[in-house]
C-alpha cells in the first residue's frame, strides 16, 4: 500500500494525494460479474428533486460481490486485485475449483495466485472465510455477518477490522471498529485480515471537481441559509445559527437518536466512543 504525492504543475494537482495502486494488477472487469447501475440523480418519477446535494458523476459498472462466502470447502485461487469504484476497499477476483468465477472484498496481503477457501475446518489465514465459533481469540477479522447466512454487513470499507475478543454460550463478543462491543451469534461468517486500501484516509483531492465526478453537488451550509430553509438560518451577519439540528429539526452532535427500546439493545456491551 501507498501514496503518492503529485507536482503542482496546476492548481487542482498542487494538494493532491492520490492511491499508488500499487496492489491493483489489472483495469479490466470480470465481464459476467458486471451489472449496470441506474443513477437517480436524487430526482422522483416525475423528475423533482427530493435529495440535495446528489448529480451528476461519473458513470459506473456495478461489481457484483459474493459477501456470503457460501461456496464451503471448494478452494479458490487468487486471479486478480482490482479497483471497484463502488467501494473504498480493493476487490479481489476468485476462480474456484470448479470452474465458477467470484469476487470479494480483498483483505490486506492477499497476492495473486494465493489459495484461499472457506468454511468450518480451514486455517485461519488472511483471506478466508470462517464462522466465529471456529477462530481463535484475538483474531482480526472483517467482512462479518449478524446474522447466519445473511452475509458480511460490518467492517467492509478500506482499512476497517474487527476484533475477536470472547466466546461464551453460543455468542461471541467482537470489538467493531467504531469501538463498539457487542454479541454476535457464533455460527456467523467472517474473513479473517484486515480490509485492503488501508490508506485510503490519507487521500486528498485536490480540487472540488472531483467530488462532482463521484456523484456529489456542492452543499450548503445550514447557517448561511434563510429561516424558511433551516431551522438554522437567519439572522443578521455571521450568526451562529442556534443549536446544531438537521432541516427536520432533529438535534445533531451529541442527541441520541438510537430507540431505547430497540430489540438488538441487549447485544450491545458497550456503546461507541463519542
Amino acid at each position: 500500500m501507498s501514496v503518492r504525492k503529485l507536482k503542482p504543475i496546476t492548481p487542482g494537482q498542487r494538494f493532491r494525494v492520490v492511491n499508488g495502486f500499487d496492489t491493483i494488477t489489472t483495469d479490466k472487469p470480470e465481464k459476467s460479474l458486471l451489472a449496470s447501475k441506474k443513477r437517480s440523480g436524487g430526482r422522483n418519477n416525475s423528475g423533482k428533486m427530493t435529495m440535495r446535494y446528489l448529480g451528476g458523476g461519473h458513470k459506473k459498472k456495478y461489481r457484483i460481490i459474493d459477501f456470503k462466502r457460501d461456496k464451503n470447502g471448494v478452494p479458490a485461487t487468487v486471479k486478480t486485485i482490482e479497483y471497484d469504484p463502488n467501494r473504498t476497499a480493493f476487490i479481489a477476483l476468485l476462480n474456484y475449483a470448479d470452474g465458477e468465477k467470484r469476487y470479494v472484498i480483498a483483505q490486506n496481503g492477499l497476492q495473486v495466485g494465493q489459495v484461499i477457501v472457506s468454511g468450518d475446518s480451514v486455517a485461519p489465514e488472511i483471506g478466508n472465510a470462517m464462522p466465529l465459533g471456529k477462530m481463535p481469540l484475538g483474531t482480526t477479522i472483517s467482512c462479518i455477518e449478524l446474522r447466519p447466512g445473511q452475509g458480511a454487513v460490518m467492517a467492509r470499507s478500506a482499512g476497517s477490522f474487527a476484533q475477536l475478543m470472547a466466546k461464551d454460550g453460543k455468542y461471541a463478543t467482537v470489538k467493531l471498529p467504531s469501538g463498539e462491543t457487542r454479541l454476535i451469534l457464533l455460527t456467523c461468517t467472517a474473513t479473517i485480515g484486515v480490509v485492503s486500501n488501508s490508506d485510503h484516509q490519507l487521500l486528498v483531492s485536490g480540487k472540488a471537481g472531483r467530488t462532482r465526478w463521484l456523484g456529489r453537488r456542492p452543499r450548503t451550509r445550514p447557517v448561511v441559509m434563510n429561516p424558511v430553509d433551516h431551522p438554522m438560518g437567519g439572522g443578521e451577519g455571521k450568526s451562529s445559527g442556534g443549536h446544531p439540528r438537521s432541516k427536520n429539526g432533529i438535534p445533531a452532535k451529541g442527541f441520541k437518536t438510537r430507540s431505547k427500546t430497540k430489540a438488538s439493545n441487549k447485544y450491545i456491551i458497550e456503546r461507541r466512543k463519542k
